[in-house]
């Protein structure tokens, strides 16, 4: 009895220690919060208010009141929205296709290690070349528009989701490898069991990466070929000196990067608890 009850009592003393080392966790956390958001309205107060001193030329370098009303003038004529979902499709689609594509063409390479030689010093040559000069072949390639735009943001993603992804598989454990093929696992089970859970974190860490490199692609493509959307916007604003219409499409599109990514913690947030 007198050892049950010193037992329940080191539970709960280390209980208690727990919940301590939870408190100033997030005590610490409400802290780095409280001070993004401060440093973000300082920034924008100090933008604004250079505007209004004209430390700055508002023409120039805008401020956040022009913003919003720049904001507000795109809803009410009704193009805010049809400009902000047409990006949003085409990042989502070229992020989500680029994604499946090179995760494919990694778990390839790995289980065919001779194709896995030869291919490699081209993803390398594919990696370097810049993207944008492939961009009128991609028009006659595919065509101007949605097609065009969602091509360069798959060009822009897949290679380097291939080679992040193949160079966490390659960097498994052999140890843990020899193992199971010890037990008579093919390359199948292989990738199934040990590879592709070992390297979660890497494919969380890459989803983060492609996500970034999408809106750029989407963007470069809206360049090249768009007649609507936020890259559109910013053409469109800086061929008519509109810069408002150009910080206004700039501050979208951070919003609406920042909202993917945060979906993307979140998702990563579960699935570590899951594992």
């Amino acid at each position: 009895m007198k050892k049950f009850i010193k037992i329940k009592n080191n539970n709960f003393l280390g209980s208690k220690e727990h919940q301590k080392f939870i408190k100033i966790q997030k005590t610490k956390t409400f802290f780095v919060h409280f001070t993004r958001l401060l440093l973000l309205i300082a920034l924008l107060g100090i933008w604004e208010l250079s505007a209004k001193l004209n430390w700055a030329d508002p023409f120039i370098t805008s401020s956040p009141s022009r913003i919003i009303n720049q904001t507000i003038e795109l809803y009410n004529n009704g193009t805010l929205f049809k400009h902000i979902l047409i990006t949003l499709n085409e990042t989502v689609l070229a992020f989500a296709l680029s994604t499946a594509i090179g995760a494919f063409i990694a778990i390839l390479l790995f289980i065919i290690s001779p194709l896995r030689r030869v291919l490699e010093p081209y993803l390398v040559i594919l990696n370097s070349l810049p993207k944008i000069a492939l961009g009128p072949l991609i028009i006659i390639w595919v065509g101007v528009g949605t097609k065009a735009i969602v091509t360069m943001g798959i060009l822009i993603c897949v290679v380097i989701t291939t080679i992040n992804l193949l160079n966490a598989y390659l960097e498994v454990s052999n140890e843990k490898i020899m193992l199971l093929r010890s037990m008579g696992a093919n390359k199948f089970q292989i990738l199934t069991k040990l590879i592709i859970p070992a390297t979660l974190p890497n494919f969380m860490a890459t989803l983060k990466i492609n996500l970034g490199m999408a809106w750029v692609g989407v963007i470069m493509g809206e360049y090249l070929s768009s007649s609507a959307g936020l890259g559109y916007l910013l053409v469109y604003g800086g061929q008519v000196f509109q810069l408002d219409l150009v910080m206004t499409s700039i501050v979208i599109l951070c919003i609406l990067s920042g909202i993917m990514y945060g979906i993307i913690s979140i998702l990563e947030k579960i699935i570590v608890k899951k594992r």
